[in-house]
């Protein structure tokens, strides 16, 4: 089992910054990989960013490229996503997921075992 819990959401005005973490507890953190998703009202599950077990490895969603940074910490069984230059169209649920086992990097919603409830990210214009 893995207990993910996010935090750092919150409403910014448009080219401003947020930094989310996802702080994780249980399975053995090392030998997982982890994943920042975002579903807006209506629309689908979108990754958002990715990273493997040993970071070495990262997947970024075009329209994040450039804008958000995704880094782990081992020692602190945390995972975060800088999100600088924030624009309207990022407002969403923000999620971490974690693929317990994974030691490659994961784009597919569909690949995760575990969730967290989800942090609000409100960019106004």
């Amino acid at each position: 089992q893995v207990q993910l819990v996010e935090s750092g959401g919150g409403l910014v005005q448009a080219g401003g910054s947020l930094r989310l973490s996802c702080a994780a507890s249980g399975r053995t953190f090392n030998s997982v990989a982890m994943g920042w998703f975002r579903q807006a009202p209506g629309k689908e599950h979108e990754v958002v960013a990715a990273i493997n077990w040993s970071g070495s490895r990262i997947h970024y969603a075009d329209s994040v490229k450039g804008r958000f940074t995704i880094s782990r910490d081992t020692a602190r069984n945390t995972v975060y996503l800088q999100m600088n230059s924030l624009k309207p169209e990022d407002t969403a649920v923000y999620h971490c997921a974690a693929a317990p086992g994974l030691t490659t990097v994961q784009a597919n919603f569909r690949g995760y075992d575990y969730w967290g409830q989800g942090t609000q990210v409100t960019v106004s214009s």
